[in-house]
């Protein structure tokens, strides 16, 4: 039988350790052992620990908390109790609660090989059910996008049908929806994809400056022009041009370029004749252009002009089912790029990732995934991790009222505040909360049961 497991024994004693490391169960896995007033959580995290076999004596409420506490910390870990027979009536109790196991004392060691095995039938069906997720995931990659909200699935199908035959296509949607990735696809699935693809960000360049960055010029054009400078049109000559932000630029040479989409030429700055030039051109805004028009900042004929296919991206917030694919995907980059490995994010972070509003969309998803995936010390992303401003949006803790001069508390009542203003703050974190009581988790323990403290 081949385990390869990494097994924790907690015990009060050697006995059960010696008989696991003497049977079967020993010879591809890592054994090891903690008493019962060692950390757990401390063992899980420094040796990797996936199973959890404890025998230790113990009342329902502390086996309890001990299994919520493991769960919590990583729900991949699996737990078996071992206990007295007159405790046999726990059983269903536990494995509803997660446990992956429930066996009786005195115990045969072929049992625990049997329950053991089924434990790694089920890693492995799991390991199996994630290759397999993660190859379903590849029909939701497309030309470097990740989607498979309804919406997105149509633009991608929009991609392939008119990235053989487009001339001009108009680009719309709010910063950091993934413009540029969509003006990649449509070059990359094009007849043209072996030719030069320009990116201009029109954003950046000065008002003074368009003409000759979009047009070049010829020596002598102006006082400086000692050569000519090729444009970006030229550049871009028998393949695909990009313009970024095509609103900012201004409208005195916005005539020029509807010239160039409808004559197929220009004339450089200072140059007596005309050039001719061949290029598909793609243009993207993050503006309304029907609002520019009507303030007079966008030539309505260009805006026709270009107006023949459009693209227009949903917002983040639109398509959330996306989310956790795109977790995923940008994970997988940052382990590449930083030879790290971080296989995920935490529930609640998850659960903050759908409730947040993501003004930068998916640019701010990836941004924010990327400082984590640099600062976590876990295998996974955790609220801490993420920047402060992210933080600040999960669910505010409420101030502990000490005392009420309206309605006086009792003293067990002002412990059990606080036992859950600290549970809140430290995150359901018992070690913490612990410590900072100053008191042991058995007590703890004791006390959550005693002012029914949910969990």
């Amino acid at each position: 039988m081949n385990f390869n497991l990494n097994i924790l024994i907690n015990s009060e004693d050697l006995a059960l350790y010696n008989m696991i490391k003497k049977s079967p169960i020993s010879s591809n896995s890592t054994i090891s052992f903690c008493g019962p007033q060692e950390d757990i959580l401390t063992f899980i995290q420094e040796s990797k620990i996936n199973l959890v076999i404890t025998d230790i004596e113990s009342d329902k409420n502390e086996k309890n908390n001990l299994l919520k506490e493991i769960k919590q910390f990583d729900p991949l870990v699996d737990v078996i109790f071992i206990a007295d027979p007159s405790n046999s009536e726990e059983f269903l109790d536990f494995i509803n609660l997660g446990a992956a196991d429930y066996l009786t004392k005195p115990l045969e060691i072929n049992t625990l090989v049997q329950s053991i095995q089924k434990i790694v039938n089920k890693k492995t069906l799991r390991k199996e059910t994630f290759r397999l997720e993660k190859r379903l995931d590849k029909k939701y990659l497309f030309r470097g996008m990740v989607g498979k909200n309804p919406y997105m699935l149509d633009i991608f199908n929009l991609i392939d049908i008119i990235s053989k035959n487009f001339t001009i296509v108009l680009i719309t949607g709010e910063t950091g929806t993934g413009k540029e990735l969509v003006a990649r696809a449509l070059h990359e699935a094009s007849p043209l994809k072996d030719k030069k693809f320009v990116v201009c960000n029109c954003s950046t360049i000065p008002e003074n400056l368009f003409e000759s960055e979009l047009f070049g010029y010829v020596k002598g054009a102006f006082t400086g022009a000692d050569k000519n400078k090729q444009g970006l049109f030229d550049e871009a000559n028998g393949g695909i041009i990009f313009l970024d932000e095509i609103a900012e630029i201004p409208v005195f040479t916005q005539a020029k370029f509807l010239r160039v989409l409808e004559y197929h030429q220009f004339r450089p700055l200072g140059a007596n004749t005309d050039r001719k030039v061949e290029v598909r051109v793609i243009v993207a805004t993050n503006r309304n252009l029907r609002e520019c028009l009507k303030n007079g900042t966008f030539r309505e004929d260009l805006f026709h002009r270009l107006n023949k296919v459009e693209i227009e991206l949903p917002p983040l917030r639109k398509r959330k089912e996306d989310i956790h694919l795109l977790v995923r995907y940008f994970l997988n980059q940052h382990q590449k790029k930083f030879s790290k490995k971080i296989g995920g994010v935490s529930r609640q972070v998850q659960k903050l990732f759908l409730q947040y509003h993501w003004p930068g969309n998916i640019r701010e998803l990836e941004n924010v995934l990327e400082s984590s995936f640099i600062i976590s010390q876990k295998d996974f992303i955790d609220i801490p991790d993420l920047p402060q401003y992210l933080q600040d949006v999960a669910p505010v803790v409420e101030e502990l009222p000490f005392f009420s001069k309206e309605k006086p508390v009792s003293l067990e009542e002002l412990e059990k505040n606080y036992i859950i203003y600290l549970l809140n703050i430290t995150k359901n974190n018992l070690r913490k909360t612990a410590k900072i009581l100053n008191i042991s988790r058995t007590t703890l323990y004791h006390k959550l049961s005693k002012y029914d403290i949910p969990r």
